[in-house]
This record gives C-alpha cells, structure tokens and sequence, in this order.
C-alpha cells in the first residue's frame, strides 16, 4: 500500500510497515483487485498493532464442552436456521478438500461439516467447533476478517496472517438480521490449491438464504411483501423481502430489500408502505385477499418501479383492522424524503375502520372455489389429507389450473413458509432433467432445492425411464445420494405431481406408480364446468389495477359457447386482452372478444329440420326430394364416429386427433374406454 495510507491507518505506528509476504501477488494471480489487497492490509496492520506473532504457535485450545453447550444453546436458532443451508452447501463443494463452518458473533465456531480427509487437517490449526476465529485470535483469517469489515471476505494462502494457516483459501460472508445485526458467519474452508472462484457466490447465497429463512420465522405472523423490478425474480434469492406492521410501517427487510431501493436500515424503517411505494394497507389486503393474485406494479417516490406480492398469515390478522389513509395524508408521506419519518397517520378519520374478514380455514383454496360442485370436491378431498404425508397427483387436461391447485395446497401447508419447486418433466432430454432433479456438480436438483417444503413434478408421465428408477429409490429412501458425493442428504418434502393422462396410461413404471398412487384427483376441464361466469368474473378482478371491468351478457353468452380447448389458459388470455381492449370503467362487448370465440355451426345446422315420432320416440328426418324418413344415429355413435375419424386422420396419434377435435386426450380415452368396442382402430 501507499506510505501516506499507512501513516494514516489507527492500528499501527507510522513509521512501522508489516512484515512478511505481500498479498498482491496472490491478488493479482486471482484478479481480485485493489478493494480487496486495500482490505488485507488493513487487516494485517490491525494484527501487528495487536502484538500476534506470525510463527509462534496460539492457543489452539476449543472451549470445555459445557461453554460450548452455553455457546451453541445461545445461538441455537442459528444453528437450527443455518444447518439445512450447509449441508445443501457442503453438497455442491464435496470432493474439494473443504469445510462449511458456522461462527458465532464473536466467531466461535458452533458447527462444521465437511470432507472426512480435510476436517483432520483442519483440526490441526483448530478449525473446530469450540475455537475462536476472530482476528484477535488468529490473525487475518476470512471469517475474523468478516466479522470486522462486516461484508463478505476472502482470504487467500498467505494472506493469512499466520504462517500455519496459510495452506488454507477461505470464504466468509456475515449472516444478518433483519435490523442489519451480525447474527454470525458462514464459511467455507479448504486447501487452498482448490481455491475456485465460484465459492465466494455460492457462500453469499447460501448466507442469504439463512437470512431470508430468518426473517421469515421471526416475522412469521406479520405481513411480507416480495419485490423485485422483473416479476419472475420474486421467490428467488434475488427478491428483497419487506415487514410491514398492521399500520403499514416497514419494521423489518432483508438483504435484497436494501439494495434494490439504496436505502440504509434506519432510512427504511422511516417510511411506511404509502411513503415508499405510495400504496395503502387496505389497497393492498384487498388485492392479495386471492393467493392467485399477480403481482401488483408500484413505484417509489424516486421513480423506481418494482412488482410486489404480499404473503400474510390470515390466522393471525383476522383480528387485526387495517386504518385506510386519508388521500392528502398519503400524499404527504408520498414525498417524505427517506431520511425524515414519514407523517403519523391521524386519529380520527372520515372513513370507518375496515376489519379483515376472519378467513377460511384453507384460504388458498377456498379461493379456488367460484361454485362448480366438482372442484368444490376435488377441494374438499385435497383438504383433507393435507399435512398428512400423502403423495397427491392431479389429473387434468392441459390449462385447467393443476399448478395453481398445487400452489394453493403449498401455501395452506405447514409448509408454507419453505420452497415451492417445479420442474417440467415434459420435453426434457434425460441428461439434462437429472442434472436439474439429482443434483451435479455445481447445480443444486429440486429435489434438494425442495427440502422442507413441496417438490411439484409436472406430466410426471414423461419422465425419462432411466430416472425413474432413481426417483423411486429416493422416495423409497427418504434420503438422495447425488452423483459422486459421500454420503446421503435426507429428503423431507410434500410431493405433488400431475398428468394429463391417469397413472396407468401415462408410462410411468408400475412401482413408480404404486408410490405416488396416495391421492389421485381430476380437474374438469373448463367446457364442463358450471361455474365460467363467476370464473370469469373473479379473473377480471384479480388482474384488475382499478376497478375490475364487467362482462355484458353478449360477451358472456360468447364465453359460454365457446369449447375452450385450452381451458382456464385459454380463458385468462381471452379475458386480459379483452380488458386491455375495453379500458377502465368500460363493459367488455363481443368486439373486444376474439373472432375464432364462436359456436361450431356444424352442431346447430345439423339439429335443422329433425322432427320427434311420438309414436316411438325414434327421431326422424326428412329427405328433401322423398317423404321416406331417415333414421339418424344416437348422438353417442355419432360422437364415437367422429373420434374414431379423427385419430384414422390423425395416424392413431390421439394428441393430434385431440388438438383438431378441440378437446383434450382425457376425452377421447375415456369415451373410447367405454365405447362398444373399444380403442383406437
């Protein structure tokens, strides 16, 4: 470093310049840069002014066991937070020559886990649990180094500042809460021969990931709002996650949330959900009363624009009234500037309060519930063997809602607060699909991404036959060996699958059938539902900014007569255009509908002319030209005739004869099932 920053520094005397090898040539070897080689030379003047010895050997010597169980009792959540996340961690850096290790806020080390052959070497220089890592006591190391600067470090071989450690490469990150409190560090340790750039990411991932499930569990009963300026980042790591208390003050955020809006914890803690987002509570419950609800567009008062969508804990708030905010005083906190509070909201009100209605007891899915008496027993059974380890697979045509079904069961789950995981088996190569499901080098599977929470495997049916046997063996297991690793990780989730054909037509192997057969429901598609206008109507509302956009009764009688082959999709698609067409405060008419949302003509002239004999009931018709009657065929032999033409012009390919039909493969299966003589010819 330059002579006049080091005569600058508080930690060592001016004239006096560390000893031993410089770290700019493993710096520069690594392309870490300047911040970082500025970072250790602070850290290596701190150690010289704290008078520790660069040969001389420390005391190595752990706490006595009963410190310890008061060190990790004390930072039992933690430990019970972070555990998961390591060992998904220790998974994608197994056969390195590392270790994951969880410090304390004084960098104790409370837990550690990793290669059997390196945690021995380890223990060598104590990289054990019951040692202190600060930089008190071992000098420029990743995690005490973290610790002091209080963001993510790397230290690398001999930019430790003791000689025996520097056979090591280290990568810290500081785990927070969320009022920005060092709760700890997570590291991960290894020969530094193994050094990969990539660990440093994965180590600030997994340190988030702990953070979020933090801020989840403490703030578990309050309101969260997800946010991110691309809406299909929210649910990831990439979100910024937001506490809003019953009177719309932001009490608490995580990582993401602080570096997506540029504001420090204290100046966010000032504002409330009007002054940042210019949003009321009640606008907000309002629109998120639906768990379908998509994500609502805001902006700050900056002009940043950003998509949230909130989660609430219903149980807990149905007690709670949300107080509606006077225009003029949302206005006001609108352009409070970050670093002044935002204005208290006043007493007294023009508006009554609004309590929230006591909810149902599964919200998610009684929200699916618009009155057709067949998803309202599809419902009825799902509830009850939720929560009960069952395997649930949902049969349905392609767009009648089987993901927004499994999404509402996760959401009224015990499991609510964990991951939600898809993962598309249709299409996919095998090779591919058992990097994305397994786990391999470098990439977490779903079915670890899903531990604690729900595994949704869609058209399970065309999973590739060489992964079924080892998705089989991993439920039958409870555990999963990914590729070359070491040992098993447990598997502790809820399994949802769906299909468009049943199990046993859908060429899954028979045990795999067998194990997933627990609860097996069918969605109806949507031309045989009775429900479409209520269906319709709550779309609109969902999807609505302002007030939701009515359907005349021309454009209803359209919607109604139409066979809709891509089902609740097809009808979602239709319903936004429309909206978009019509504008604000504008019926939706039969010209804002598509031209192709029409009756089949063929059905209607067909019925023309034919004429009841009230003598047998046999129906007739005439023949232009004679007066000998006709006889038509049953409606069934005549549906039958139809299908059998389509799959003959189709080459027996009944996805083909399906989409020309406009119907779905469920359909023709079974009413060929039940046909006289059955199947395709």
């Amino acid at each position: 470093m330059a002579t006049n920053a080091t005569a600058s520094t508080p930690f060592a005397p001016p004239a006096r310049r560390r000893a031993g090898p410089s770290p700019r040539p493993i710096a520069a070897a690594l392309d870490l840069g300047p911040a970082h080689d500025g970072l250790i030379e602070l850290s290596q003047q701190r150690c010289t002014a704290l008078g520790l010895s660069r040969i001389e050997r420390p005391d190595y010597a752990p706490l006595g066991r009963p410190d310890l169980v008061v060190v990790r009792e004390r930072n039992r959540r933690l430990h019970s937070h972070a555990a998961p996340v390591m060992e998904m961690l220790a998974e994608q850096i197994v056969g390195t020559e590392s270790m994951v290790v969880l410090c304390d806020s004084a960098g104790t080390i409370i837990h550690s886990i990793g290669d059997d052959d390196f945690l021995s070497r380890a223990s060598q220089v104590a990289l054990q649990p019951g040692v202190n890592w600060s930089e008190q006591a071992k000098g420029t190391n990743a995690i005490g180094t973290a610790l002091m600067v209080e963001a993510p470090t790397l230290v690398h071989a001999d930019e430790h500042y003791m000689h025996a450690n520097h056979f090591l490469t280290c990568s810290a990150s500081p785990i927070l809460d969320p009022r920005g409190n060092i709760l700890g560090v997570l590291d991960v340790t290894g020969d530094h021969r193994s050094y990969h750039q990539h660990t440093m990411a994965l180590v600030k991932m997994s340190a988030r990931m702990i953070e979020n499930h933090w801020l989840s569990d403490h703030h578990r009963n309050a309101l969260r709002l997800h946010f991110h300026n691309r809406p299909e980042f929210i649910d990831t790591l990439m979100e910024g996650i937001l506490v809003v208390s019953p009177e719309g003050r932001i009490v608490g955020a995580n990582r993401g949330a602080l570096e997506q809006l540029g504001l420090g914890d204290a100046a966010l803690r000032m504002h409330t959900l009007a002054s940042l987002f210019g949003t009321p509570m009640g606008t907000l419950m309002d629109r998120f009363r639906s768990p379908l609800a998509a994500p609502m567009p805001v902006q700050t008062a900056m002009g940043r624009n950003f998509h949230v969508h909130a989660r609430v804990n219903w149980s807990a708030w149905g007690h709670v009234a949300v107080k509606p905010i006077e225009p003029a005083a949302m206005a006001e906190a609108a352009a409070a500037p970050a670093w002044q509070p935002a204005p208290t909201q006043p007493k007294h009100t023009t508006q009554p309060t609004r309590p929230i209605v006591p909810p149902q007891p599964y919200p998610a899915l009684a929200a699916l519930l618009t009155g057709d008496p067949q998803v309202a027993a599809v419902v009825s059974r799902l509830q009850r063997v939720l929560n009960r380890g069952v395997p649930i697979t949902l049969i349905g045509d392609t767009g009648t809602g089987k993901l927004r079904l499994a999404q509402a069961l996760h959401q009224d789950s015990s499991r609510a607060q964990q991951p939600f995981v898809a993962l598309h088996c249709a299409g996919l190569p095998a090779q591919p699909t058992e990097a994305q499901l397994f786990s391999a080098q470098g990439l977490l599977g779903r079915l670890l991404q899903a531990s604690g929470g729900t595994l949704f495997l869609g058209e399970v049916g065309q999973l590739p036959a060489p992964l079924q046997a080892r998705l089989l063996h991993a439920l039958h297991e409870g555990q999963l060996m990914p590729p070359g690793h070491s040992h098993a990780v447990p598997l502790q989730l809820a399994l949802v699958c769906t299909s468009s054909l049943p199990l046993r037509d859908s060429g899954l192997r028979p045990e795999l059938q067998h194990r997933l057969s627990g609860l097996t429901v069918t969605l109806p598609p949507l031309r045989e539902r009775t429900d479409l206008p209520a269906l319709a109507q709550r779309l609109l509302d969902d999807g609505a900014a302002g007030p939701p956009p009515q359907l005349s009764p021309e454009a209803l009688a359209m919607l109604q007569a139409h066979r809709w082959p891509g089902n609740l999709r097809e009808l979602h698609n239709v319903l936004r255009t429309a909206a978009l067409l019509a504008g604000p405060e504008t019926p939706i008419t039969p010209e804002h509908l598509p031209d192709d949302l029409q009756v089949p003509g063929a059905a209607a002239s067909s019925a023309a002319g034919r004429t009841s004999d009230p003598t047998n009931g046999t129906k007739t018709g005439t023949n232009p030209g004679t007066a000998s009657p006709v006889p038509v065929q049953s409606l069934q032999a005549l549906e039958l005739q139809a299908l059998r033409a389509a799959l003959d012009a189709a080459g027996g390919n009944i996805t083909l004869a399906a989409k020309r039909l406009g119907v779905g493969r469920n359909t023709i299966y079974r009413k060929l099932r039940w046909a006289p003589s059955a199947g395709p010819r």
